[in-house]
């Protein structure tokens, strides 16, 4: 492979602090994000807030200022629409529905609620245009509740064996870099999520974990070069160490980032709206995981070990 990128000799952990004020404010951002789909405060999709979601299939191609303007004409307002105009199908969601919980792909089953007025609205707003009924999901908000608990536990757990890993593998300082970092990309995504009000939903969480995964792997190429180093520069620095290892990894760490980066923004493009809010996910945690692979979790290696040496000389 042409090595796109040169040796370099930058000052990595000299630049440390900063990068762990600029974590700081990403962390707690997506902390304020955790609290708040805790106490179910921010915009929950209705996998975690409860509600009825429609997908309907017209004859003739509808707008969604049309689908709207029927629904509000009939009493229901507040809905999130999506619409799919080359298969001429809308997606109404509203979400906080009632305490039952069904889903299903035929409206026959559902008991007259929420989704049966929802059909009949639109058959009034739209005569002479015929109307299919996909399917129907309604969950109930206690089961929302349950799935935001096991949201955040899904995380924890994920995280925790990725320490157990990479304590196993490498050291306990190591594990505790990884953790870290994993924390942090998580928190950092979800944050940017939380303040500019996009929907927290279960496919965001697919992409969490997803990114946490990635975020490990890049971590571990770093780390696994610090470790080679560490048995043959048994008298250079521990900084300096550090520094010369991201700096050996860093060109298979760019080039790495940014197949993915690639990939996750053609999906982004051309993915659909189903898709759109997993290849945003991506973008950032591909981008704020390269970062946290170099800037956090080597940073908390050097902090931990302090002036100790990260291997004892045979």
């Amino acid at each position: 492979m042409i090595e796109i990128i040169k040796r370099t000799n930058i000052d990595f952990m000299g630049k440390r602090y900063i990068a762990f004020i600029v974590s700081g404010v990403l962390s707690l951002i997506g902390i304020l994000g955790v609290v708040a789909i805790a106490r179910g405060t921010a915009n929950l999709g209705i996998d975690f807030a409860g509600g009825t979601a429609v997908q309907v299939k017209f004859d003739k191609v509808v707008t969604l200022h049309q689908v709207r303007t029927a629904l509000e004409s009939n009493g229901i307002k507040g809905a999130d629409l999506q619409d799919f105009p080359s298969a001429k199908k809308v997606l109404i969601v509203l979400k906080k529905a009632g305490e039952h919980t069904s889903t299903t792909s035929a409206p026959a089953s559902i008991d007259k609620g929420l989704s049966d007025k929802v059909i009949e609205a639109l058959t009034k707003g739209f005569p002479d245009n015929r109307i299919t009924v996909d399917s129907i999901s309604e969950i109930g908000p206690k089961v929302g509740k349950r799935l935001r608990v096991d949201a955040l536990w899904a995380v924890i757990a994920s995280t925790v064996g990725i320490i157990i890993y990479v304590g196993w593998r490498f050291q306990l300082s190591f594990s505790l870099g990884a953790a870290v970092a994993t924390f942090h990309d998580v928190l950092a995504v979800l944050g940017f999520f939380y303040i500019t009000g996009l929907e927290i939903n279960l496919i965001l969480l697919t992409a969490l974990l997803t990114i946490a995964g990635y975020s490990l792997t890049d971590t571990v190429v770093v780390f696994d070069r610090i470790r080679e180093n560490m048995r043959v520069l048994l008298k250079e620095s521990i900084d300096s160490l550090i520094n010369r290892s991201i700096n050996e990894v860093l060109s298979r760490t760019l080039i790495t980032s940014m197949t993915v980066l690639l990939a996750s923004i053609a999906l982004f493009i051309f993915g659909g709206e189903v898709l759109h809010d997993f290849a945003l996910a991506m973008i950032l945690g591909v981008l704020v995981g390269t970062y946290s692979s170099v800037f956090v979790a080597s940073p908390v290696v050097l902090l931990w070990s302090g002036n100790k040496p990260l291997m004892k000389k045979h």
